[in-house]
Order: structure tokens, then C-alpha cells, then sequence
């Protein structure tokens, strides 16, 4: 066994760890395995001193695809704090890697001669919640409340994939087995409970490579000035070290999370903290499942043109994952749209579409960021993309298309990368239009950009031109044209006509011959003399074969 965490806190005082068995088995295998003994602690709420037992079901018989199951995977603290006698909403983290497989949780049960498992699940601490649980088995959501302080009380679950909606029987069974501690708070304890925030939500799925050192930031957030982080409570993957808690302002806590995932380790790796103040005060658990030689979709950064893509996989699989545009030189928030249920955010294949129907002011610069999760992979428990909180991942200004192609300025690269965006207004699509420019129908005056890196000089070219500095110095320049579908209109007038021009007079003589040819075919199949002649030679023909 390999230890992973160690928690010194006289409420939890427990140790985790791993093992790992390398064992050769036939495809036709489907046994249970399960680790069963005594005995429970004494200051359990129900099955105090008794019996324990945790099972596990393992299939390898083919899945009716032609495969190997792959069962689902679970994560938990060890023993998670409730203040007694209030209404509590746990959910408990569960994936599989079969992205289609249906996922349920149950009760473990001791009715060896019906569960899955044909085994007692759960020895003496089965339902060791108090009346009135609830458990939802879609999302393994459990509802209760603690009725007794300074007492621990078990939680026994089974984790449980099915093919589809319409089986009746699960293809595996994995168990969860943690506590609940009720706690009276005590007196000048700070009325909230600290939290934990930062830049991944709760229950975050992140893909990660192996042989690649991954550095975590957990930021926690207390609510009274005299609340101090003393200590964490922590389930890791082998390998995975944590730095001291540090204080780096008021109210913030932050401790980093260090791991070198291995070879071995491939596939999902489930990790879950929780943070304790000075008055033994627990923040809800904060779980994240890694998993490893899976890669998370990444958002590129816009080049200087007129659209831009990103290779977008798919919607988040879950709500609170915004995409918010904000004016550049005030930071005030436009819009926000969750794209977890936007309808007007559409994902399409690598590419994300978002339509809006606000007012955009010309002359304006915005910039874009994107929550973690904003774009999710197609793998297992769908790997997100990074949170983008930088105002200049992604920025663009407002122009006018009428004024646009006789505007011309000369500029230096920005510290920030312009692109154009387009409102949609209507549903349907026109094509002359990019992807992201937006079009601005009311007139203005001309509307000149400038770099606040150098000052802009006139340009004699009939285009904006954009100046890039290089590494030696000097500078370069490229012409960048940007059409309205106007001004590609008038462009393409000239060209069409004399084209049109051109196979006119090709075509004419050619024409002139065709229908020549046609008039002397139709008249010599017409001419009555010809149909005469025609009819004197059958009657001849039928003599000379009667004769």
C-alpha cells in the first residue's frame, strides 16, 4: 500500500492510500470482490463497533458494442463536517470512461440474495444516515440533516454503470464508503464556513499529459477578519505533494498542488480537498478528476485578421461557464451568456458560434474571457479548456463598413490582438460576411485606429496597413485588406462585366451556327416535296417485294 495523504486533525485522523495488482484474467470473468472485517468506531450515529464490508463487482464480459466495460470511478474526503440540525445538499463525484454509458448511485444494501453484487455491500452501517435521506441516483445527489453533534455517521454507496436507459442490469458496481460529522459551531467561530474558490469550479474534469509536471492553485476565501486557515484535509493520486498554506492577503488563502503524472497512472485520477479554520470549521469538499494522457481542448489565440476560429469540441456538461465581453478601457460588463444552456451559442464541430443582439458602439475596443470548461473534449468525463480571464487573450473594435475602405492609418502591433466581430441580427447567414466581423449600419464619422506603442502616420495605401516590429528592430510592413461586402460589390463590377463581355463574343458566331444547322435539319424533315418523295418510294418498294 502506498499512503497518499495523511491527516494529523484529531475529528478526522485517518490516512489514505493505493495498490496496485497486476492480474491476468479471462474475458468471460464477472466476480466480486470485496474486503470484509471489524470494526467500526464507537461514536458512529448507527453500527457503532460493528461490522464493516466494501464490495466490488468486476466484468469482463463484452459490453453488447463488442468491448470492455470500463467502470466508473468516485472520489471523496474521508469524513466531511455538517453543522447538526441543518438542511445539507452533498453531491458525490462520479464518471465513467464510456461516454455513453447511463450512471446511477444506490444504497449499498446487506440483501446479498438481490443487490449485484449477491453480497452483504455493507456490513453493520448500511442506511447510516438518520430518517427523513433522500438520495437522487442520476446525479448521486444525498439530502439530510445531522440531528446530533460529536458524531460520525456513515455514509455506504455503489457506483453503477448501465449500457443505456432501457437495461435493467448494471455491467459493474463500484463502492464508496465515507462519514458525515455533525458539529455544533462554537462560540466567536466565524458564522460562515471558508470556501474554497479559484480558477477551476468544483467537480472540474482536466486533461493532463504524463511525464509533464502539473501545478494546481487552490485559493481559499474566509468571511471574519480573525478567521485563519490552519489546516486541509486532502484525497490525492499517487505522487501528488501539496506546499504549506499561504496568507498573501486579506481574506485569501492559497496552497499548490505539485504532480508528475506517470505512464500508469493513464486514464482518470480523482483528487478532493477541503479546508479547515481555527475554529475546526470545514469548507465544502472541492473535487476534480485528472485525467491523464487526455489532452483538454485549447483556446487559440486570434491572429490579426478579420476572423478567427477555435477549435471548440463541444458545449460544457454542465451550467456556469460563461463567455463575457467587456469594454476594454473600463472593464464595465456588456453581456454574459452561460454557455452551458445559451441556445445562441452554438458549437459546431472545432468551431464556436456566438450570436448576439446587442448594440455595439463604434470606435469602441472589448475584449473576451471564457470560464474553465467553456469548451469540453468528447473523452470520458469531457476534459475542459482553461479559464481565459486575460484582457488581451482576445480583444476587437467596432468599425463602420461605409467608411472602411477610404479610412487609412498606419499602426503598430497593440499590445492587445484586434479582431472585428459582427452582430447578428437576423437568423439567416450572409456569406460575404466573416465569421466575426461585425457590421455597424449607422453612419458615423471615420473612424481612425491607432497603437499606443508608436504614434500612427498616413498611409498611401488604399488599405489599413499594420506595422509589426521584429526582433532586430526594424520594421516591416503588410498589407491587410478589409472589405465590406459593399466595397467587394463595387470591386468585383468591372471584372464580371468585361468577363460577360468577352463570352459574348465567343459564344455568338458559335450560337449563329447551331441554330443554322438546327433550321436546315428541321426543313429538310418537313419539306412536303421530301415527304412526297418518301411516300412514292415505300409504295415502289412494296411492288417489287409483291411482284
Amino acid at each position: 500500500m502506498t499512503t497518499t495523504d495523511c491527516q494529523p486533525n484529531l475529528i478526522i485522523d485517518s490516512w489514505t492510500g493505493e495498490h496496485y495488482d497486476n492480474v491476468i484474467l479471462p474475458l468471460t470473468t464477472s466476480i466480486t470482490m470485496g474486503f470484509q472485517s471489524s470494526a467500526w468506531m464507537s461514536t458512529l450515529y448507527k453500527g457503532s463497533n460493528g461490522q464493516w464490508s466494501i464490495v466490488n463487482r468486476l466484468n469482463l464480459c463484452l459490453r453488447p458494442d463488442g468491448y470492455i466495460n470500463t467502470s466508473p470511478v468516485t472520489n471523496t474526503l474521508p469524513v466531511v463536517f455538517y453543522p447538526i440540525n441543518t438542511p445539507v445538499v452533498h453531491i458525490v463525484q462520479m464518471a465513467d470512461n464510456d461516454g455513453t454509458d447511463i450512471l446511477r448511485c444506490r444504497w449499498s444494501n446487506a440483501n446479498s440474495g438481490t443487490n449485484y453484487n449477491r453480497i452483504d455491500e455493507c456490513g453493520d452501517v448500511c442506511f447510516g444516515l438518520p430518517p427523513g435521506y433522500q438520495l437522487s441516483p442520476s446525479n448521486c445527489t444525498i439530502s439530510f440533516s445531522l440531528p446530533t453533534a460529536n458524531l460520525y455517521y456513515a455514509c455506504a454507496l455503489q457506483i453503477e454503470d448501465y449500457y443505456n436507459s432501457a437495461a435493467t442490469n448494471p455491467m459493474s458496481s463500484v463502492p464508496i464508503q465515507f462519514l458525515f460529522y455533525g458539529y455544533i459551531t462554537a462560540p466567536g467561530a466565524c458564522s460562515e464556513r471558508p470556501s474554497i474558490i479559484g480558477v477551476r469550479p468544483n467537480r472540474a474534469c482536466i486533461g493532463v499529459p504524463y511525464n509533464v509536471q502539473l501545478n494546481e492553485t487552490i485559493i481559499v476565501e474566509t468571511y471574519c477578519p480573525y478567521q485563519t486557515i490552519v489546516d486541509s484535509v486532502t484525497s490525492s493520486p499517487i505522487g501528488m505533494t501539496h506546499s504549506d498554506i499561504s496568507h498573501p492577503s486579506t481574506y485569501r488563502w492559497i496552497m499548490t498542488l505539485t504532480w508528475t503524472p506517470i505512464a500508469a497512472q493513464s486514464g482518470p485520477q480523482g483528487f478532493c480537498a477541503a479546508a479547515i479554520d481555527d475554529s475546526n470549521l470545514l469548507s465544502d469538499p472541492w473535487c476534480i478528476t485528472y485525467l491523464v494522457n487526455y489532452e483538454s481542448p485549447e483556446l487559440i489565440r486570434p491572429k490579426v485578421v478579420q476572423g478567427s476560429a477555435s477549435p471548440i469540441v463541444g458545449r460544457p456538461t454542465r451550467n456556469g461557464t460563461n463567455i463575457c465581453f467587456r469594454e476594454a478601457a473600463t472593464n464595465v460588463l456588456v453581456l454574459c451568456y452561460d454557455a452551458g444552456y445559451a441556445s445562441n451559442v452554438v458549437y459546431t464541430g472545432y468551431t464556436i458560434v456566438v450570436t448576439t443582439n446587442y448594440t455595439w458602439t463604434p470606435g469602441l475596443f472589448y475584449y473576451i474571457t471564457m470560464d474553465s470548461g467553456f469548451a469540453s473534449g468528447s473523452e470520458f468525463c469531457h476534459a475542459e479548456s482553461a479559464p481565459i480571464s486575460d484582457p488581451t487573450f482576445w480583444t476587437f473594435n467596432i468599425w463602420n463598413p461605409a467608411v472602411s475602405s477610404t479610412t487609412t492609418t498606419t499602426t503598430t502591433p497593440f499590445t492587445t490582438v484586434t479582431v472585428t466581430t459582427r452582430l447578428t441580427s437576423t437568423t439567416s447567414v450572409n456569406t460575404l460576411l466573416t465569421t466575426t466581423g461585425i457590421v455597424v449600419t449607422t453612419t458615423v464619422v471615420p473612424i481612425t485606429t491607432t497603437s499606443t506603442a508608436l504614434s500612427s502616420r498616413p498611409s498611401t495605401t488604399a488599405y489599413p496597413t499594420i506595422v509589426n516590429r521584429t526582433t532586430s528592430g526594424a520594421i516591416t510592413e503588410s498589407t491587410v485588406a478589409v472589405m465590406s461586402p459593399k466595397d467587394f460589390e463595387e470591386a468585383c463590377k468591372q471584372p464580371i462585366a468585361l468577363m460577360t463581355s468577352i463570352l459574348f463574343i465567343i459564344l455568338m458566331p458559335i450560337h449563329t451556327l447551331v441554330v443554322y444547322a438546327a433550321f436546315i435539319e428541321f426543313s429538310n424533315m418537313f419539306n412536303p416535296a421530301n415527304l412526297n418523295a418518301k411516300k412514292r418510294h415505300k409504295k415502289r418498294m412494296k411492288r417489287i417485294l409483291w411482284s
